[in-house]
C-alpha cells in the first residue's frame, strides 16, 4: 500500500472525518503544500480510533481509511502542525503497533583494504 520511498506527512491535529478525499485534499492545498506530488497526507480522528491518508498515484487520488475496533492509533501529541514519517514508521502506525520504536537501520558498509 505504501508506495517505496514516499514522502509521508502527518498532520498532528484531528480532522473532522466527514472529509472525503476532496475535502482532505482542500486541507493539503490549505496548508500550502502539493496534494499531487506523491506525498502521503495522513490524517487523524477526534478520537484517535480513525486513520485516514490521501495522495496522488500518478493516475488518481488515492483514499486508504482504517478504524480500529478495540484499540487507539498512537498519534503523536496533538498541536498545530505536520511532522514527518518514515514508511516503516507509517506501516507501524496503520497496524496500530507504536510508530515511536520504529528505528531505521543503518547499514554498516565494510572498509575497503587500500
Amino acid at each position: 500500500m505504501i508506495p517505496s520511498g514516499a514522502r509521508v506527512l502527518v498532520a498532528t491535529k484531528p480532522v473532522d472525518f466527514r472529509k472525503g478525499p476532496d475535502g482532505l485534499v482542500a486541507l493539503v492545498r490549505d496548508a500550502g503544500a502539493d496534494p499531487f506530488s506523491g506525498t502521503l497526507y495522513v490524517f487523524r480522528s477526534k478520537r484517535a480510533d480513525r486513520v485516514k491518508i490521501v495522495w496522488w498515484d500518478g493516475t488518481g487520488l488515492c483514499l486508504f481509511a482504517k478504524r480500529l475496533d478495540e484499540d487507539r492509533f498512537r498519534w503523536p501529541r496533538i498541536e498545530d502542525g505536520v511532522i514527518r514519517l518514515s514508511g516503516a514508521q507509517l506501516q507501524a502506525l496503520i497496524e496500530g503497533m507504536d510508530w515511536r520504536r520504529v528505528h531505521l537501520l543503518r547499514v554498516r558498509r565494510p572498509q575497503s583494504a587500500g
